[in-house]
């Protein structure tokens, strides 16, 4: 084979490179020089320390090569909290709702009948608002229909740990909504507790002396309105009374105001409208959440709610039966309508007094009456707003008397049979405010 290789002249070759050994050491000690080692060991057995390179002085060598200079200690990182900011890292679960599904049904027929909501101690709120304003202050929630996710990722998260959450069709919220444009979110609240409650600290901070009684309001837009006026004016307390069939009114009928109570007594019932009402809740626009509201009360147990030394003030602009005795003039002052002036006229003229039964005309407290504008918020004051249909009960009149009250008079045109509870109750409110403020600046300017 070698003689035909020469003899065909090709030079001989080697097939593959041939690798010495030397090579591979050289290669492998330079792997090893790059990866930085803090000792170079040649294979004749010297050992050279090598020197890193600028920026690159390993921390513990610094810090021995100079011992003086002392650093600070860190303090040991915390980890981060781990509340959830968001609605995928809580991890909450909702139910779809499927076609014959009576969960909403059944939960509506309790919350929207007050005998129900008082059985089972449960409320409806409906909107994002008012369910965040609930949830702020502090209400408990029990269950959720939404018809959007978006809906309910705008609510605080932590607050709907445990809660269930239902998610339903917009036409089942829109069929069991007061609403005319329903906010596709509904929410099951436990009855607020008014002691439980955390209320606004700017509420609380500019909360007046100045309470406000509920007597008799039956229609639930003007007891949303009142509520409303009563978180804007800063009262303390709002205080309702208990609707009953037992105890007479002082209602604008005709054999009140002739001051035949004794032969035709009045069973109708009085009270005030539930507040936690939907109607109510919707006009209140939050005020429910603002302000302490204490409902359901006896004539006997509101003067427990009272502060020490407070008066009571009646707003009676129309029904001053007493007045009527004293002065001819009482309809050209707005204290009386014409209509229930003739009727009193006509009955002084048949008759003073019924011989029979021993009925007097004397049989309202006397009460002195006093114009809204001038001062009477020198101590703790209550105001009592009677309804329009109703009006004030023989309870308040005494419970006025007994405290040293009087009648708040808000002068009308002649004619002008009222005014609107709602608007009456605003007016006084906020004249006890303004009052309240004036007395506040004197007394800062005299300590000055």
């Amino acid at each position: 084979m070698a003689i035909l290789v020469k003899g065909v002249g090709w030079a001989p070759r080697p097939l593959l490179p041939a690798v010495q050994a030397w090579d591979l050491d050289a290669r492998r000690w330079v792997r090893a020089l790059r990866r930085s080692p803090v000792k170079v060991l040649f294979p004749s057995g010297e050992v050279v320390d090598r020197k890193p390179g600028p920026g690159k002085r390993p921390r513990k060598a610094a810090a021995e090569a100079s011992p003086h200079v002392q650093r600070p200690k860190q303090a040991p990182q915390e980890p981060p909290a781990q509340t959830p900011s968001t609605w995928e890292e809580s991890g909450l679960r909702y139910d779809k709702a499927f076609p014959g599904d009576k969960r909403l049904s059944s939960v509506m027929t309790v919350v929207k009948s007050r005998t129900f909501r008082e059985k089972q101690g449960k409320i409806l709120l409906e909107g994002r608002r008012l369910i965040a304003d609930a949830l702020k202050a502090g209400a408990v929630p029990q269950m959720f229909f939404f018809s959007r996710l978006d809906y309910l990722k705008e609510l605080p998260v932590d607050k709907l740990k445990g809660v269930r959450l239902v998610k339903v069709k917009f036409e089942e919220i829109k069929e069991w909504s007061d609403l005319v444009t329903p906010q596709g979110i509904m929410g099951i609240f436990a009855k607020p507790d008014h002691v439980k409650m955390t209320f606004p600290a700017t509420q609380l901070r500019h909360s007046l002396p100045l309470l406000l009684i509920c007597d008799n309001l039956r229609d639930p837009g003007n007891l949303g309105t009142i509520l409303r006026s009563a978180a804007g004016a800063g009262c303390s307390k709002v205080l309702l009374t208990k609707v009953t069939r037992r105890s007479a009114c002082l209602c604008q009928c005709e054999s009140w105001v002739l001051g035949l109570h004794h032969q035709y007594p009045l069973t109708c019932p009085i009270g005030c409208v539930d507040p936690w009402e939907p109607k109510v809740l919707r006009a209140g626009m939050g005020a429910h959440f603002q302000v302490p509201i204490i409902n359901n009360l006896d004539w006997e147990t509101v003067p427990k709610y009272l502060p020490d030394d407070t008066r009571v003030y009646v707003a009676d602009n129309c029904g001053l039966y007493t007045q009527a005795q004293k002065s001819n003039k009482a309809s050209d002052h707005g204290w009386m309508c014409d209509q229930q002036l003739s009727k009193i006229h006509k009955y002084e003229e048949e008759e003073e007094e019924d011989l029979e039964t021993g009925a007097s005309k004397d049989w309202l407290p006397e009460l002195e009456v006093q114009s809204y504008d001038l001062d009477w918020t020198e101590a703790p004051a209550a105001v009592v707003i009677g309804g329009e249909t109703h009006g004030l009960s023989l309870e308040s009149l005494q419970l006025a008397e007994s405290t040293g009250g009087k009648r708040l008079l808000i002068p009308v045109v002649p004619g002008v049979d009222s005014l609107n509870s709602a608007m009456a109750a605003s007016i006084l409110l906020f004249e006890g405010r303004r009052q309240l403020r004036l007395r506040a600046e004197h007394l800062s300017r005299d300590r000055s």
